[in-house]
């Protein structure tokens, strides 16, 4: 509460992240902080740990409702129903949740049981979302996925029954994929109805197994432009399914839009809970980052000490206007004028420069309220965001 470099007025939405760390395979190009389960699940002690976290973390944010919770990892349907449940009451314990608020929960079609999304369900989980990435049984072989077609598909069978919404997971521009072959992936997504689809493409990142062993030969990923007509296609096919493209990654049916993701994108605050988990959490005079400790087993001693926290920084005043448009500018709707002062504390002058840059380039469009981003800017995302970053 001491004086700062900024002066906010109302205090953003806040969300609540829980990250669940293992998983059953570590994929080839995950570049997330997931660890293979060796020998039994540690639900309690892990548990524990984040009671014990979220605790420790009460005092930065008092008085504060929560907006929306989503549980990712890793694997976070490797946890049993019952242990979900005992979060999500944990939760609800220490926490004010807003009426009606979203609760997520990740699901891999390789943990698959019958019935075990319906205890989820039971548990408080409002929203799934499943990471089928394709229904090719060889293009999930390619990206070491531990599921197939078959799974998948009676996952989201599953999720339809038991869920009034729910996001389904793909990937495109996979290693030796064809148009085609897309093509046949998005008939088969698309055939189930979901409200929500998130779409990614294949990048190789570094510290992945990809980037030591990219995929070669007739497995090598798709050029740039075969992965802007597959793109094309996923626009032409999902528009004409009723989904909206509302985000670069993410299209849904009208009232399906995830919450938790929108306040990432409008530059909401979040509390970040678990191994690796991040928090972005704005106070009157400053804006706060902070990184809980990777390793689950460090993690969960760390935790244990009230010491969750690895690394906390205040985010400097030059930089805010990059951190505001890295998630403002993925949004189709782009951003309202007053939001970017609102949550920056920055002055709409600090930006003019660069807003004058990004029309004349073709990347954004803009009126008095608000700005956007043209066909071209989300085509040319990563220029369009760059043109806000710090001399």
């Amino acid at each position: 509460m001491r004086p700062g470099v900024m002066n906010l007025g109302a205090l953003p939405p806040l969300s609540l992240y829980v990250h669940l760390p293992w998983c059953l395979k570590k994929c080839p190009y995950c570049d997330f902080n997931s660890h293979e389960q060796k020998g039994g699940l540690q639900e309690a002690a892990y548990l524990a740990a984040l009671r014990t976290d979220l605790e420790a973390a009460l005092p930065f944010i008092w008085g504060r409702r929560i907006h929306s919770v989503f549980i990712g990892g890793g694997t976070p349907s490797l946890f049993s129903p019952d242990a979900i449940g005992e979060l999500i009451a944990d939760v609800r314990a220490r926490l004010p949740l807003e009426p009606g608020c979203e609760i997520t929960l990740e699901a891999n079609p390789g943990t698959f049981e019958r019935d075990r999304f319906r205890g989820y369900r039971q548990a408080g989980v409002t929203r799934l979302s499943i990471g089928v990435q394709s229904f090719n049984d060889e293009k999930l072989q390619a990206i070491g996925r531990v599921h197939d077609a078959a799974q998948a598909k009676a996952a989201v069978e599953e999720a339809k029954d038991t869920f009034d919404t729910f996001n389904l997971d793909l990937m495109y521009a996979l290693p030796g994929q064809t148009l085609a072959e897309l093509r046949d992936d998005l008939s088969q997504a698309l055939a189930f109805g979901p409200p929500h689809l998130s779409i990614y493409h294949l990048t190789i990142e570094a510290n992945t197994w990809f980037a030591k062993h990219p995929p070669s030969g007739a497995s090598s990923l798709p050029d740039d432009d075969t992965a802007f007509d597959m793109l094309d296609l996923i626009a032409e096919q999902t528009g004409a399914a009723g989904l909206s493209r509302y985000e670069v990654s993410a299209f849904a049916q009208r009232g399906h839009h995830c919450q938790h993701n929108l306040n990432y994108w409008q530059f909401g605050d979040y509390l970040g809970i678990g191994a690796g988990a991040h928090s972005k959490l704005s106070f009157p005079h400053r804006v706060v980052r902070q990184v809980r400790w990777r390793e689950p087993q460090t993690y969960m001693e760390k935790a244990a000490q009230g010491l969750a926290v690895s690394n906390d920084e205040e985010v400097k005043r030059d930089a805010l206007a990059f951190e505001f448009m890295l998630n403002a500018l993925r949004l189709r709707d782009g951003f309202e004028l007053t939001r970017f002062t609102e949550r920056t504390g920055l002055p709409l002058s600090s930006i003019a420069k660069q807003l004058d840059d990004a029309q004349q380039r073709g990347f954004i469009e803009r009126d008095f309220t608000r700005v956007w981003p043209t066909a071209r800017g989300f085509d040319f995302l990563s220029d369009l965001q760059a043109l806000f970053l710090a001399d």
